[in-house]
């Protein structure tokens, strides 16, 4: 598959670039100025990313960034590596910044198309409820650190989070 020739809306599969590794403490982010990675925030002693967390390239949420993405893949990425990922729902969230300011922040979920692990994972109800709630549970304490407000919406099917990605492409070629 050629990067950012995909569209997902053909065959479910979307390019995602990881940026926190699954297990991390360390927070990384993109700088995109720089076209490097940089440690954004240290999580507290016991907090760490349950998965990998990256975004799809070449996207706009509406808190300015590209969208989010939690990856479920046999063994953590790297900061900077292409993972070739089929969606499976998003969680959909209302974000509150410090200042009172709201916006959605959905979290895309995916997984990594070359996972033996999680191949079977056909949609969001095949992760379970703990899953789900572990994934509800850590945005909300990872916000809160930063003094905002994850409000989960709810969970939905792959659907959901293509049309999400489509809507949110800079370009009509991204994926």
């Amino acid at each position: 598959m050629e990067m950012n020739k995909i569209k997902p809306e053909e065959n479910g599969f979307v390019n995602v670039i990881i940026e926190t590794p699954r297990g991390s403490c360390s927070k990384y982010d993109s700088d995109f100025e720089l076209e490097t990675f940089k440690l954004d925030k240290v999580l507290p002693l016991g907090m760490e990313f349950p998965f990998d967390f990256g975004f799809v390239p070449n996207t706009k949420g509406e808190d300015g960034d590209p969208l989010d993405v939690l990856v479920m893949m046999d063994e953590a990425g790297f900061a900077g590596c292409l993972v070739v990922c089929r969606i499976v729902g998003v969680l959909e969230a209302l974000q509150t910044e410090g200042d009172g300011k709201q916006m959605r922040n959905d979290r895309i979920i995916a997984v990594a198309s070359v996972s033996n692990l999680y191949e079977k994972i056909d949609g969001i109800a095949s992760l379970g409820e703990n899953i789900l709630n572990g994934i509800e549970s850590f945005f909300i304490n990872y916000n809160k650190l930063a003094g905002k407000e994850f409000k989960p919406l709810g969970w939905h099917d792959a659907t959901a989070a293509l049309k999400l990605i489509s809507k949110n492409a800079l370009n009509t070629h991204v994926f």
